[in-house]
């Protein structure tokens, strides 16, 4: 499956080129153009549909999904049918589009509303983050993409990967994803109560181990605080 990303960082546009018997899967409502010999079928965002209970299970882990990880209720599959073809899909807001590749045993934990688009092979699960992650504001809860298969995330603002190893620290707001080896502690930015309250930073997150975190440049809680105090 090939595919190639466009117009980011600020407006990423995702092309991806489908063979005979390939699926893409993508949030709902992310679609902007396909080729005519492209299907989409709408699908429950749940891997799970074998049988009744399947089917109420499935029903179940799709509002999970939705209320908890940010992702949609329903997941469009696209998938071409007697000639190569092509989807392009964008997310919502403004910003980049990455791309990682899962191998077998391989976890990456998004935070709410990163997930775009994954193949087949890609797992999803909601993974509870504590208390932390809701003080951090990444949410309490995490959606775990586990391999083998091709995974595509997108924040707001352009997305840069820091690689770790040993201890690292970042701005509250900044997580996009992180690899599920890591592990990270809540702390304040600064010294004392003045380094908290003044430092405008606030909260920061610690992160130990060895592995890849991903970051977006911007911090849409930040726009959200500017765009309410200039209306």
């Amino acid at each position: 499956m090939q595919h190639d990303i466009v117009h980011g960082p600020s407006h990423a546009l995702m092309r991806v080129n489908l063979s005979p018997g390939e699926t893409l899967i993508a949030e709902a409502g992310s679609m902007v153009t396909r080729s005519e010999n492209v299907g989409m079928a709408v699908k429950l965002n749940s891997s799970k549909k074998a049988g009744f209970f399947g089917k109420m299970m499935a029903i179940f882990v799709a509002f999970i999904r939705k209320a908890l990880g940010g992702d949609s209720f329903f997941v469009n599959h696209f998938s071409a049918t007697g000639a190569e073809g092509n989807v392009t899909i964008a997310p919502a807001l403004n910003g980049s589009i990455e791309h990682r590749t899962l191998g077998a045993g391989e976890n990456l934990m998004l935070t709410q509303g990163c997930y775009l688009a994954s193949t087949e092979g890609i797992d999803l699960q909601i993974k509870w983050g504590g208390c932390k992650g809701m003080l951090s504001k990444e949410g309490a809860f995490f959606v775990e993409a586990s391999g083998p298969g091709e995974l595509w995330f997108n924040s707001y603002g352009g997305i840069f990967p820091v690689q770790v190893n040993g201890t690292y620290i970042v701005d509250n707001g900044h997580i996009v994803a992180f690899d599920s080896n890591l592990t990270y502690t809540l702390k304040r930015a600064g010294k004392g109560m003045m380094g908290f309250l003044a430092s405008g930073e606030g909260l920061v997150c610690e992160f130990q181990g060895q592995g890849t975190i991903y970051l977006q440049s911007r911090n849409i809680g930040a726009l959200v605080g500017w765009l309410t105090k200039i209306s």
